[in-house]
């Protein structure tokens, strides 16, 4: 719900039940860079509530984190998955609704959020692609 990824580990990292392939460099672009965008799958188990191993930062545990552990860039900025966009909220740095994709709804994306995500009353319709866009 803060952007941080986990590319690690499932599971404590000294036995995890599933060792993955690692950051190959995603933690540098995410501490150092000032605007990071993700994109995946959008998946309960993609976006739980909490890392079991934080690979890659995005807001750590909350507000005021990344400043306290060092880190340079200003976090996350974006997610885009294939049933919408996603920011982070200013104050709480929690993953809050920017909009979704045609015929998705807020309601089917929190069901494929792990936690109760932050969703404005706004939410919008992510535009189509244009002819010369496409």
């Amino acid at each position: 719900m803060y952007g941080n990824i986990n590319a690690t580990c499932i599971g404590p990292y000294e036995k995890p039940r599933v060792r993955l392939t690692g950051s190959g460099g995603a933690n540098d672009i995410a501490t150092l860079c000032d605007r990071v965008i993700f994109m995946g799958l959008h998946l309960p188990e993609r976006f739980p509530e909490k890392c079991d191993y934080i690979t890659t930062p995005g807001f750590l545990g909350g507000p005021g984190e990344r400043e306290k552990a060092g880190l340079p860039g200003r976090g996350p900025w974006h997610v885009i998955s294939h049933l919408g966009v996603m920011g982070f909220d200013e104050e709480t740095c929690r993953m809050k609704l920017i909009s979704c994709h045609p015929n998705v709804t807020p309601e089917i994306i929190q069901q494929f959020t792990g936690f109760e995500m932050i969703i404005p009353d706004d939410v919008g319709v992510t535009p189509e692609p244009t002819e010369e866009e496409l």
